[in-house]
């Protein structure tokens, strides 16, 4: 088994040195952190000549760690789920914790021990060990859970990259909770339409299968009795329905399905992300939102002190959309052969001219930081207007919709009556 020597510091900041057996580097770092030591070197030093007792003892801290109470608690293997408000907490304190001067590894340690933080006790452990052996903290995202996404990776290793990982951590959980506020707010707002929908369709059904068909019965045996041409419509349309439903719902699931695997192909995906910034009402704020975040990034990233094509680089890494990362790609290789950055997002052609003019104003006083960041304020503000008159036409259309079709329905219904009193006179 290697020998390893050490250098750490204790609890109380004292350096101490040793020597200790352990399988591997990976297992040498959890010995000393069983121990309490924060390592400042180590180093394999020979081969034990014989295989000994560990001298550390204990669970190993794959399956077990230990919280706050003293009391080891089993760690699950493979990547650990959260829900997004759990992801939400996790960049709150780890951003906060940052801010306040602790460095990555002591923040994690700290986040491990907090008895009510749930599953991101374990989801810290897992980062911590994984940072500890020399890796990214935003690979270490990946690899700990799934729930982070390749955007908040992304946007963690710019943080990294500028040393602004604390204030790209808060924006991102700022952006995590406007999201989860947006969904909350759209579904509250969604109860009422989807009650009024469903009163609509029920009535529908009843006028469709029951009140027309009766109606139209009573029409037809009255002499000189006309079926009006709308009644006629919907009741073939409804015998239709009845003898072919099956059909139907198995063409629109089949579809449903290919869809899905068409978007999801990886050589579709750029086509499908150009459809979406085309929608009528996600598009807008889908390409707002890409506005917000490449402000944000690109002034934290230029604000300390990152040269401007390697900022653009990241920022290009932390968009999603593979139809707006080929935009940035146009930017980034004219910034590449020496033009300035408005002149490259003119050339772009896909960046609206407001956003042009602050960056120029930028470049030509010198705080091209300051001006990306108030650009994205004024961009964050119309992505809130934006999301603020979706949800004002959420009422009004479905109200809309119900009239028209329960009107459709009430209007077929009296002229057919008006029809049949008109017949018996």
């Amino acid at each position: 088994m290697p020998l390893f020597a050490y250098k750490a510091l204790n609890a109380k900041g004292a350096v101490t040195a040793g020597e200790f057996d352990a399988a591997d580097r990976t297992e040498a770092l959890r010995v000393l952190d069983r121990k309490g030591l924060q390592p400042v070197s180590l180093t394999e030093t020979a081969t034990a000549a014989a295989a000994s007792v560990r001298k550390t003892g204990g669970k190993p801290q794959a399956e077990a760690t230990s919280g706050a109470s003293g009391k080891e608690e089993k760690i699950p293997e493979g990547p650990i789920k959260l829900k997004r408000q759990e992801v939400v907490l996790f960049t709150e304190e780890l951003s906060d914790m940052l801010s306040a001067g602790l460095q990555l590894e002591p923040a994690l340690k700290s986040m491990e021990n907090r008895q009510e933080l749930g599953n991101l006790k374990a989801v810290s452990f897992k980062i911590r060990q994984v940072v500890r052996d020399g890796v990214n903290f935003s690979v270490a995202l990946k690899k700990a859970s799934p729930s982070f996404g390749p955007l908040y990776c992304s946007l963690a290793a710019a943080g990294e990259a500028s040393g602004a990982l604390d204030t790209i951590l808060k924006r991102q959980a700022h952006y995590l909770k406007t999201l989860a506020d947006l969904q909350s707010r759209l579904i509250l707002a969604m109860i009422y339409p989807a009650f009024l929908v469903l009163a609509g369709i029920g009535a529908s059904v009843v006028f469709v299968t029951t009140l027309i068909p009766q109606l139209t019965a009573l029409i037809a045996s009255t002499p000189g009795g006309k079926i009006p041409i709308g009644a006629a419509i919907l009741i073939g349309a409804s015998a239709f329905l009845k003898k072919w439903w099956i059909v139907m719902l198995l063409v629109i699931v089949g579809a449903a399905i290919f869809f899905k695997a068409w978007k999801d192909n990886e050589a579709n995906k750029p086509t499908w992300d150009r459809i979406k910034l085309k929608l009528p009402l996600a598009g807008p704020v889908i390409t707002s939102r890409f506005y917000v975040q490449f402000l944000e990034t690109m002034a934290n990233l230029v604000a300390n002190g990152l040269p401007l094509l390697r900022a653009l680089e990241l920022s290009r890494d932390a968009t999603y959309n593979r139809s707006l990362r080929m935009e940035l790609d146009r930017v980034i290789e004219q910034v590449g052969d020496g033009r300035s950055f408005s002149k490259a997002l003119i050339r772009s052609g896909a960046f609206p001219a407001l956003l042009i003019d602050m960056v120029s104003v930028g470049e030509q006083t010198g705080k091209i930081d300051v001006s990306l960041r108030r650009a994205a304020e004024r961009f964050d503000k119309d992505l809130d207007k934006d999301l603020q008159r979706i949800m004002a036409l959420i009422m009004p259309t479905v109200l809309i919709v119900m009239a028209v079709l329960i009107g459709t329905m009430a209007y077929l219904m009296i002229t057919a009556i008006f029809q049949t009193i008109s017949a018996l006179h």
